[in-house]
């Protein structure tokens, strides 16, 4: 299928038509020519094309009336006028009619190569937004939990989450902080039979071991000091359903072992009392630590982390899902849009490569914010670069550009990122080493290798 850009050219004047179709057609796209204002109209009625050019005085129907009813037919075409008679009233009127820009006879060849590149741009932006939301559209969605992504590890994920949310196995979920662990316990829970039960969650690392045993198993009324009622844990609270315990790696041990008894015995006490609890609950832990280690060091009980990790998921930071990023800044510019009550502005497409080209340390929680700031800041309709952090606009991309007529090798783009490493850390080659995943060995030959001073 021919991808190429579809041009239509429209102008009573057949030098001026032959010229402008000589100097586009260099530019591989595909070319279409009307000599008069009647047979333009009749090829936009009949076809579809990204950007018409038109010439703004013809007889019978004019550049005006072309982009009238392209406008009318195919929204998402660009049109450009081209006119001998250029004045500043006609010029305003027709881009307040929308089109997309304004040249005049004698043009430029420059100009007009550039003007044609950008809005055949512009054109693809809306595509690839229309395409965005249409995918969008098709993500999974069950019960309140909406996921994102069309990345092949995590759809994996989710094909297994759906497959085991029928049994009532415990879960253990892993992954940096942001990456949407909670969101999947959520998205387990609501596949589950027990959709219908109570959704409970507790991070266990803000809680000292005294709150945090209150919290899970609740307490008697005169059970210590300030105790003037009865309260009810989170896991009493939880019974029939699910509860997600975030961050269980920072629990005490003290505390492990009083969760593991009620999880063995599906029975609980509540601080004070007396009589024991029958509690019928699914458990879904998560950490963003490396579990097996922290059992290695004594930290987690191994008995605990095998009676929760019946199955275990892990998920990938945002940084190795390249191909959600556009997908997910687009949905949380429409959701942040809806919440300011504004119309979602188009992204950039230098702000999709600034963002591909970003670490996220913070994963897709820092990715939600930085298009909640961008929303907010962008006030003409379009998120730019200058619309996001410093640290994100500072970055380089000028190793993907072509060098010297070819693209970079990965060496190049190795070489470079090395530089840049080396940079950061001031040339500590033992912290560079650590933070580019080698040996310090392995660095000392790539940076002899590539000649990195």
């Amino acid at each position: 299928m021919d991808s190429r850009a579809r041009i239509l050219i429209i102008d009573d004047e057949e030098v001026a038509l032959r010229n402008i179709e000589r100097i586009l057609k260099k530019q591989n796209y595909e070319i279409f020519t009307a000599n008069t204002g009647p047979k333009g109209l009749k090829m936009i009625k009949e076809g579809v094309f990204d950007v018409v050019l038109t010439d703004l005085r013809m007889e019978k129907v004019d550049g005006q009336k072309i982009l009238e009813d392209c406008h009318g037919l195919h929204p998402e075409t660009e049109v450009i006028m081209i006119t001998g008679y250029a004045t500043v009233d006609s010029a305003i009127a027709a881009i307040k009619k929308g089109a997309y820009h304004y040249i005049s006879k004698p043009y430029r060849i420059d100009e007009v190569r550039k003007t044609v590149e950008e809005a055949v741009e512009k054109v693809r932006l809306k595509h690839e937004n229309l395409r965005l939301r249409e995918d969008l559209k098709k993500m999974q969605e069950v019960g309140k939990v909406k996921l994102i992504t069309q990345d092949t590890a995590m759809l994996k994920i989710l094909e297994t989450a759906r497959q085991i949310a029928s049994t009532d196995c415990n879960v253990f979920i892993t992954g940096n902080s942001g990456t949407g662990k909670e969101l999947l316990a959520r998205y387990i829970h609501e596949c589950s039979k027990r959709a219908a039960g109570p959704w409970m969650a507790i991070n266990c690392g803000v809680f000292s071991e005294a709150l945090l045993t209150s919290e899970l198993f609740g307490h008697e009324r005169g059970a210590f000091t300030g105790a003037d009622r009865t309260k009810h844990g989170i896991i009493e609270l939880a019974n029939g359903g699910t509860l997600f315990l975030d961050e269980i790696t920072e629990m005490s041990v003290g505390m492990q072992v009083k969760l593991l008894r009620a999880i063995q015995d599906r029975i609980l006490m509540r601080v004070g009392g007396t009589s024991e609890i029958a509690v019928d609950v699914r458990l879904v832990a998560a950490s963003n630590r490396n579990v097996l280690q922290a059992v290695h060091h004594g930290e987690f009980r191994n008995d605990l982390y095998y009676r929760l990790n019946v199955v275990s998921f892990h998920l990938p930071p945002l940084e190795q899902r390249k191909g959600d990023i556009a997908l997910l800044a687009n949905y949380f510019r429409d959701k942040h849009s809806a919440l300011m009550g504004k119309e979602p502005p188009t992204i950039s497409p230098e702000v999709i490569a600034l963002l591909k080209g970003y670490v996220f340390p913070g994963n897709v929680r820092e990715l939600e914010n930085i298009m909640e700031r961008a929303v907010a800041l962008s006030i003409d309709g379009t998120i730019e670069a200058r619309h996001l952090p410093d640290d994100i606009q500072d970055l380089e991309f000028t190793a993907f550009q072509a060098k010297e007529g070819r693209l970079p090798t990965m060496d190049d783009l190795e070489a470079k990122y090395i530089r840049r490493v080396l940079e950061e850390t001031h040339g500590n080659k033992t912290l560079a080493a650590e933070i580019l995943g080698m040996g310090r060995v392995s660095l000392w030959r790539k940076i002899k290798r590539y000649g990195i001073e």
